[in-house]
């Protein structure tokens, strides 16, 4: 399976706010520029790199006179706002020393909820990859507000990883990979190297936050695997402070912790349809409906209906949950108020029901549903 990482043309590379920084918070230069130096390198043999990096917040705080990340949520924005144009001039000067073009994009969440943006994420992506800029991604702290937020890095990187349709995601980290038990508690946990399905168990054994100055721990980055293997993306977890992290895994070497690709990995539309549209609810399904979706591809109906959670109209994005478990998400045809009278009627009843002529067959159609458990 390695082998294949050999053979990835494009490649995210998502870095930590720990993997750019001094134990003091600021930046590290050296890692930069090793860094830089491992993309350049991959470019240059012919691999299509996006860098998708944190660290504005933790860049801006020094030349404001802080010590650590502040609670308050605009002096927070204010570093980041003062970071940013600090970082990605750095970066520029270093990506420029060895002969590329960067570009900036800044995201929100915004910018994979509504088609029409992610669409034009992803074409804007294309279009810099083609022209041989190596694309710096960060989400838009400055102006993000909670509702809006993607919230850590790793979920962006996943989210592009799935935009641009890569072949691997690599998340440098402040870790090797994922560890049997938390490797600072329990001096027997031992290193995975490899995890082929990830199961209830590999959410359990992940860990806590990491450091003080990032945002996302090892549970949040089994979530981004789950994401991106999905997808049909081989990701690794692998050490930022090891030299020649980036280098190793292209080479196929065996170290971190490699998340097996999905070979059926979903489309673009699937893609948006599972990742990108916030969740307004969820259907709850019986035994009987959960094995015709999961077993033979079909189609939700409103007898296998049990409940409904949550306040949403035709068109939104749901949660699909089978015996406690998220099974699947798709594009509900019903609204919240409407799915609540006709759950667990059988389809020749909804029109009587609802008191109207023209109606939805299948409450979710399997062409909008996405199986991701």
């Amino acid at each position: 399976m390695r082998e294949e990482l050999r053979q990835a043309k494009r490649v995210i590379v998502k870095v930590g706010t720990s993997s750019l920084t001094h134990a003091n918070g600021r930046i590290n230069i050296d890692k930069m520029e090793v860094l830089v130096r491992q993309i350049c390198n991959l470019a240059n043999a012919g691999k299509e790199m996006i860098l998708v990096s944190s660290g504005a917040t933790a860049a801006g705080l020094p030349s404001l006179g802080f010590t650590s990340r502040p609670d308050d949520i605009a002096l927070k924005q204010a570093a980041a706002s003062v970071g940013q144009g600090i970082l990605l001039h750095m970066y520029e000067k270093l990506f420029a020393e060895y002969g590329h073009t960067v570009g900036q994009i800044l995201v929100t969440r915004e910018d994979t909820v509504k088609r029409s943006h992610y669409l034009n994420l992803r074409n804007t992506l294309t279009a810099l990859i083609g022209l041989g800029v190596i694309p710096i991604i960060n989400e838009n702290d400055v102006v993000a507000i909670e509702e809006y937020k993607i919230g850590d890095n790793d979920t962006l990187s996943a989210t592009v990883a799935g935009i641009v349709e890569a072949d691997v995601l690599i998340i440098l980290s402040d870790i090797d990979g994922l560890y049997t038990a938390n490797p600072a508690t329990d001096s027997t946990a031992t290193l995975i190297h490899e995890v082929s399905v990830i199961t209830d168990e590999t959410y359990k054994i992940a860990g806590g936050a990491g450091s003080s100055m990032g945002t996302g721990g090892m549970y949040t980055k089994i979530k981004v695997a789950h994401m991106a293997t999905n997808s049909g993306i081989h990701m690794i977890i692998a050490s930022g402070e090891s030299d020649n992290s980036l280098r190793k895994v292209c080479k196929g070497e065996n170290i971190g912790t490699l998340f097996v690709a999905n070979d059926q990995g979903v489309s673009q539309k699937h893609h948006w349809v599972a990742y990108g549209k916030r969740l307004s609810g969820s259907i709850t399904i019986d035994e009987g409906c959960t094995k015709a979706v999961l077993n033979h591809g079909a189609s939700i109906l409103p007898a296998g209906i049990i409940e409904v959670d949550g306040s949403f109209e035709p068109g939104d994005t749901v949660s699909i949950i089978a015996k406690g478990k998220e099974i699947a998400r798709g594009l509900v045809n019903y609204s919240s108020t409407d799915l609540l009278k006709i759950k667990g009627h059988n389809t020749q009843d909804i029109a009587r029901v609802l008191e109207i002529d023209t109606t939805y067959d299948e409450v979710v159609h399997r062409n909008n549903l996405v199986i991701i458990h």
